[in-house]
């Protein structure tokens, strides 16, 4: 006689044990656990360590009076300040220099990647020349060489190189100085319709593109987007009696005074981030132009498109789905690579913070973590905006 199993009996279990489904989240729960364990042991395996030399742990060190200078900052800073503001100065610099970087890094990366494509053989040798000489030098000792055989050498404020021919634009071995723009009470309006201005130009744009896959018809929209981002903004600039002035640096004594101006390191960094990474820049967009089927060129032609407007709407767009999954671990890596700025004492965050702040307060676990934790917030944000517009770029089925 054949024997009939109930239902919740030891099939049920069986059929659980063979379900990969379930295997599957079983072995993630373990590892999770695993993990999580052993990441506690360490952190209490630390504590009691620090306990035993007598070290306290904590963040209240933060709040405590920092005590030292920084050579250059774009924020209110004064050393009887906390540990924490320190933190924030350490960020912002940090921040700055590597979007200028960034920014450059790009655009200049683009111009010497499509060079490097041109038919005219000097041109593409030399961008060719660039990228491989460049790309294959350490960053370090870049940093080093234009801090030590350009910026060091240059002359004394006295005898300053005036840029462009602009004796309020001059460069010496100070730095660079330039005006400090000083804002008036109702500045603040400009600045919102400078971004309406932004919001409404992308409105603009949207619609002419919707109407255009509509009817066919291109429509230019060059003149309202201008409008938009420039006029609306320079007719409240006027309206509210142009609530914007510039302090102009000039030579008293041995030095400039007034006016802004930036160290010869961060000129340093900043040139040496931005020629080594554009070399790889410039490589990525020649792979993602030569991505592209050249019959798409040849269609162009044949529709009458100019080479520079086939260059520019045809080519690029699609050569930005190539482009942009390499492109955000460049820009990763440019900011994680300022950190590199500490050999030649640009104060950004890993030396004012992890070093001057540590050497001092001795809080070197909560310090390194502090740290970790901006460069991995900063990695994966720009990580996740460039996800998002990879995704956008990349080809529907419809």
């Amino acid at each position: 006689m054949a024997v009939v199993e109930k239902p919740g009996s030891g099939s049920d279990l069986s059929t659980i044990i063979n379900d990969e489904r379930y295997r599957a989240i079983f072995y993630q729960i373990l590892v999770f656990g695993i993990v999580g364990w052993v990441f506690y042991s360490l952190v209490d395996n630390t504590l009691t360590n620090m306990a035993n030399q007598g070290k306290a742990a904590g963040f209240d060190f933060l709040l405590g009076t920092a005590g030292f200078s920084i050579a250059w900052t774009p924020l209110d800073y004064k050393p009887d300040d906390s540990y924490l503001f320190v933190y924030w100065v350490g960020i912002v610099n940090t921040l700055l220099i590597s979007g200028i970087a960034i920014v450059l890094t790009t655009i200049l990366g683009f111009v010497v990647g499509i060079l490097r494509l041109s038919k005219n053989w000097l041109i593409s040798q030399m961008a060719a020349w660039y990228v491989e000489v460049l790309r294959n030098t350490p960053l370090l000792l870049q940093i080093i060489f234009w801090y030590l055989g350009a910026f060091a050498n240059l002359p004394r404020p006295k005898q300053s190189i005036e840029l462009l021919g602009i004796d309020w634009l001059v460069l010496n071995n100070r730095g660079l100085y330039f005006p400090n723009a000083e804002f008036g009470d109702l500045f603040w309006m400009t600045a919102i319709a400078f971004v309406i201005g932004i919001a409404g130009a992308i409105w603009l744009n949207r619609k002419a593109t919707e109407r255009q896959l509509a009817t066919g018809v291109y429509e230019p929209t060059l003149v309202k987007t201008l409008g938009a981002i420039v006029g609306f903004p320079l007719v409240v600039f006027l309206v509210t009696g142009m609530p914007l002035s510039w302090e102009l640096p000039v030579l008293k004594g041995f030095n400039y005074q007034g006016g802004t101006f930036i160290l010869p390191a961060m000129c340093s960094v900043l040139v040496a981030l931005v020629i080594y990474h554009s070399s790889f820049v410039a490589e990525m967009v020649r792979a993602g132009i030569l991505s592209v089927s050249h019959g798409q060129t040849e269609a162009a032609y044949s529709l009458g498109i100019k080479p520079s407007w086939t260059m520019r709407l045809v080519i690029i767009p699609q050569a930005m789905r190539a482009i942009i999954p390499p492109m955000i671990s460049l820009w990763m890596n440019v900011v994680k690579n300022s950190s590199l700025a500490i050999a030649i004492g640009f104060p950004d965050l890993v030396s004012v913070f992890m070093q001057t702040s540590l050497n001092q307060s001795g809080h070197a676990i909560e310090i390194v973590a502090m740290v970790m934790l901006f460069y991995m917030t900063v990695s994966l944000t720009i990580s996740g905006c460039l996800n998002i517009y990879n995704k956008k770029i990349q080809l529907r089925e419809r």
